[in-house]
């Protein structure tokens, strides 16, 4: 089986490119995309089960790996919320799998964004990560509209090993990633 396109893409352009642009001694000091996590709230699963279901479906259908379900960390009596309940789905992505739903979010799912002008620069939180939340889950083309009961977003956080937004806002820029110019 072929490696995907953007690991290929990584080694033989990006690792080059940033290494001259930071004057990098070594290689492997040149940053990567380490993992991509996923991880969608379900505030209405307090009412209903099957939300979170569906959401574990959903995401499980998106990345192509088994989501889990999220687990509430401790009881919030406003939210009719219990310690241990279900509120949410996650899945983590590492190696191939990772590069092929970058590649899939780069290229189909971010351009059928509605009003769509690039993702914003201020979701990185100052050690080389970056937040980007999606707001409707049917941008995806996995997901039928026509089986979508409830519009839902996203979270997609990407986990790098840049030291710091610079690096890592250069390195998601070299993988194609679409951010809004600045004014």
């Amino acid at each position: 089986m072929a490696s995907p396109r953007l690991k290929e893409k990584y080694q033989k352009e990006i690792v080059p490119a940033l290494k001259e642009k930071f004057q990098y001694t070594s290689i492997m000091q040149v940053p990567k995309v380490t993992k991509i996590c996923l991880n969608k709230g379900i505030g209405a699963a307090v009412a209903d089960k099957k939300l979170v279901d569906v959401g574990v479906e959903e995401l499980t259908a998106i990345t192509g790996q088994k989501a889990i379900p999220t687990m509430s960390k401790k009881s919030i009596s406003n939210f009719k919320l219990r310690e241990e309940m279900p509120i949410g789905a996650k899945v983590t992505l590492r190696g191939d799998k990772m590069y092929e739903f970058l590649d899939r979010l780069l290229s189909i799912a971010l351009p059928r964004v509605r009003d769509f002008k690039g993702v914003s620069d201020k979701g990185f939180d100052g050690r080389g990560n970056y937040t980007l939340g999606v707001k409707e889950q049917i941008i995806f083309p996995e997901i039928s509209i026509e089986k979508v009961n409830k519009i839902n977003g996203m979270d997609i956080t990407f986990v790098t090993t840049a030291d710091s937004d610079e690096e890592s806002y250069e390195l998601l820029k070299a993988f194609g990633m679409p951010f809004a110019s600045k004014n």
